[in-house]
């Protein structure tokens, strides 16, 4: 930095020449700097005030615009909504095999409350117990009049709700948009759509998740937006699903059960149709889970087609059968031993009634002997069974695709001894759901080929493994053919249809133990039309109890049975089945040629 002296000696000397005042020019250079001095730090001191200036415009600007955010915005609900956490609203719709609608979204609106803002808590308190009586008046009092800022009053409410709180006019009581799930149909196909809930939750938004069955099942698919909201397509059909399930309610009531469950399962592609569970739920309104202790069976939540593991005795005759023929051992003619009772140690095997010495393979499951089954089991031996129904997948849970399915798991003997074979050849010592017996008995009837029942709907055949020859396969139908054309499902016969089947009567099981004497699961398992067979269909009643020709009967002859033959009647031509009739012969009439 180059200073200029205070009296620079050319300008003395010059001063002094001139006769001039040398101090003055001191004067004037001192001056001038003190005046550069002056200006530099005014300069420096606008620029700081400049920046400083800055940093408070923007800070004002910043909280002037938070501000004027959060004024026009809702408040959001600390205990339910976390910051930063988006809200996925966006839900696909699920559509039967036709693309009809069996749950798709709907807006409505939540209800909450900000006391702060209430002008007076307990006339908006009496008015909104008048309007939601499950509200409590004192607790919304307390709450109005607490410390609270924020309160739920409804998650959801009706549009004649809203209008209502509305004509209140209390300002402290507040609208938010929602999206929830909607089941147009009421309560058909409850148990397979299992029902929705609310997950993460604001005032302006809430995310619906499933809860149950295939909301449950296909949650993470039918949330994700990158599916374009492409529906989720099952095999159900709409129109034979609530048939069949009208049809099964009034076969429960008339039978007097406590319950019932169908299924209708396409015998090549594993689709199912149609499954019932009674009693059923409205998932518009989905029932609270049972309580700890309580029987899950008597909940309407409880899926009887999945869930419900239980001996079902005589249907599993047909296996063994099957089985027998498919190992060369016998053919349907065979003549087997069926002199009783069978004793095997100290138990003894015994049949419903005294059929003879000997019957041939086709008789024993026409008349159903418990004896002549356990003889069929006795050559094919423990190891062989238990692969074979391995094979048809009775020891493990059914792959059916919703998350019930997952909890019925077959209740096997622990030592599967020669008298298990035995008694397991008849449906008794094994225990499964009746989804595994509709897989079992399509199998029988597309050829011997395993499917897997699927609530999917499919483009074509999806056979899986070979699991009997389809010569097995062809006695099997021959010999379900003549169980109800000579044998214990006389009531199943419908004109047209040559329904092919096996009843099958299983005492029920004490929770303590034993079994109960007065009380039963009574199924028929069934194919149609037998002679080219399309669909196997299972019906199932428990406890089922009828007064008929003088006295009580409980067999599944005479209550399972009437009531498949009924579905059989009315869902076959919904299900583009056509009749076969036999031609009449012309009478009356000569035929000549000229």
């Amino acid at each position: 930095m180059i200073r200029t002296p205070l009296r620079p000696l050319a300008r003395i000397l010059a001063a002094r020449d001139r006769g001039q005042n040398p101090d003055a020019i001191e004067q004037e250079n001192l001056a001038q700097r003190h005046a550069e001095m002056a200006s530099k730090s005014r300069q420096q001191a606008e620029g700081r005030l400049l920046v400083l200036g800055g940093f408070f415009v923007c800070a004002f600007l910043t909280i002037g615009a938070r501000m004027g955010v959060m004024a026009t915005s809702e408040p959001h609900e600390p205990l339910a909504y976390t910051a930063g956490a988006g809200i996925a609203m966006q839900r696909a719709d699920i559509v039967d095999r036709e693309g009809r609608i069996l749950a798709t979204n709907f807006e409505t609106h939540s209800l909450y409350a900000q006391p702060p803002q209430m002008v007076d808590p307990h006339a908006a308190a009496d008015q909104l117990v008048t309007i939601f009586p499950d509200l409590d008046r004192e607790r919304l009092i307390k709450d109005f009049t607490g410390k609270r800022k924020f309160l739920w009053i409804k998650k959801k409410i009706s549009p004649e709700q809203k209008q209502a709180v509305h004509d209140i006019g209390d300002p402290g009581l507040m609208f938010g948009p929602r999206e929830m799930r909607l089941y147009p149909n009421g309560s058909v196909a409850s148990h397979v759509l299992g029902g929705a809930g609310f997950g993460k939750e604001g005032v302006s938004a809430a995310e619906v998740i499933g809860v149950a069955g295939i909301e449950k099942q296909f949650d993470e698919y039918l949330r994700d937006p990158a599916n374009g909201n492409a529906p989720l397509e099952l095999s159900l059909d709409l129109t034979v699903q609530a048939a069949a399930e009208q049809i099964l309610d009034g076969g429960m009531k008339l039978m007097n059960a406590k319950g019932a469950t169908s299924i209708l399962m396409d015998v090549h592609t594993g689709e199912v149709i149609s499954v019932v569970s009674l009693p059923d739920f409205d998932p518009n309104d989905r029932p609270p889970p049972p309580t700890s202790g309580f029987d899950p069976s008597v909940s309407p939540l409880f899926n009887r087609a999945v869930q419900g593991v239980y001996e079902l005795g005589s249907t599993f005759k047909i296996f063994t059968a099957a089985q027998a023929v498919d190992m060369g051992l016998v053919n349907e003619n065979t003549v087997i031993d069926t002199r009783g009772p069978l004793r095997w140690g100290r138990f003894a095997i015994r049949d419903f009634r005294n059929y003879g010495n000997e019957m041939s393979v086709t008789k024993i499951i026409v008349k159903s002997s418990n004896i002549g089954t356990a003889r069929l089991a006795q050559q094919i031996g423990v190891e062989s069974q238990r692969e074979f129904l391995d094979d048809l997948g009775m020891l493990t849970p059914t792959p059916f695709e919703i998350v019930e399915a997952k909890g019925g798991k077959p209740l096997l003997p622990t030592n599967w001894s020669e008298l298990s074979a035995m008694t397991i050849s008849y449906g008794h010592g094994i225990s499964t759901t009746a989804m595994h017996l509709a897989a079992g008995y399509a199998a029988i009837a597309n050829g011997g080929r395993y499917v897997s029942p699927t609530i999917l709907k499919q483009d074509g055949p999806k056979y899986g493994q070979r699991v009997m020859s389809e010569r097995a396969a062809e006695a099997g139908r021959r010999m379900l053919r003549k169980v109800v054309t000579e044998g214990t499902a006389s009531f199943a016969e419908v004109d047209g249809y040559q329904v092919g089947g096996k009843t099958g009567t299983a005492d029920k099981p004490k929770p303590q133990g034993g079994y109960y004497d007065d009380k039963v699961i009574a199924t028929f398992a069934s194919i149609f039309p037998s002679h080219d067979p399309k669909y196997a269909l299972i019906v199932t009643l428990d406890e089922p109890s009828i007064f008929s020709h003088g006295e009580e009967r409980r067999t599944a002859g005479w209550t399972a049975v009437p009531v498949a033959s009924e579905m059989v009647r009315r869902l076959a031509p919904l299900l583009g089945v056509r009749p076969q009739v036999d031609p009449e012969q012309v009478t009356a009439i000569t035929l000549t040629s000229n």
